[in-house]
């Protein structure tokens, strides 16, 4: 008698439509707040340092300048490029590569971002905000830039950076 109860007790659990509810998960602490833009964090420059520093090294065009901001073993750039149609190619390139593109040249760089969000979590940190790029005072490209820093020995350095690329929609 008392074997057919815990068969019936050990069945999965439907309701009336004779669907299986989703098992409960274990409660957790939401993230905390985002920062405020603009941070004003204390730390926010120097967490900023390198990053100005790589945007100094690309309207230099100055490779070895802008190598100072990067953490060498770090993982490099990765870029997601939309097409004006909407297509979208995604690569990734190792420093070195990333550095090679601000070589000596005529056309002045300049790459501006806009109310960086800032995060940080003791050595580990994260910029992220819309950017826009110009080439000889002309509008270029824009998107939103990500920054993955990371304090070692002291110093902020980027460890990765990704960003998104398009020609439309970019404003003034």
């Amino acid at each position: 008698m008392i074997l057919p109860l815990l068969l019936l007790a050990a069945a999965p659990q439907t309701n009336a439509a004779g669907i299986k509810p989703a098992p409960e998960t274990t409660p957790v602490a939401p993230l905390p707040p985002a920062n405020p833009v603009p941070y004003t964090d204390p730390d926010a420059a120097n967490v900023m340092a390198p990053v100005n520093a790589l945007f100094a090294g690309i309207a230099a065009r100055d490779a070895a300048a802008i190598a100072t901001a990067e953490l060498p073993e770090g993982g490099g750039a990765t870029i997601v490029i939309e097409q004006p149609g909407g297509a979208r190619t995604v690569s990734h390139l190792a420093w070195a590569a990333v550095n090679a593109h601000f070589q000596p040249g005529p056309e002045k760089y300049e790459e501006r971002l806009e109310d960086p969000a800032i995060e940080t979590d003791g050595d580990v940190a994260m910029v992220w905000g819309n950017y826009r790029f110009f080439i000889d005072g002309k509008l270029h490209h824009c998107g939103v830039d990500h920054f993955d820093l990371v304090r070692k020995d002291g110093q902020w350095k980027i460890a990765n950076v990704t960003w998104s690329q398009r020609t439309t929609g970019c404003g003034a």
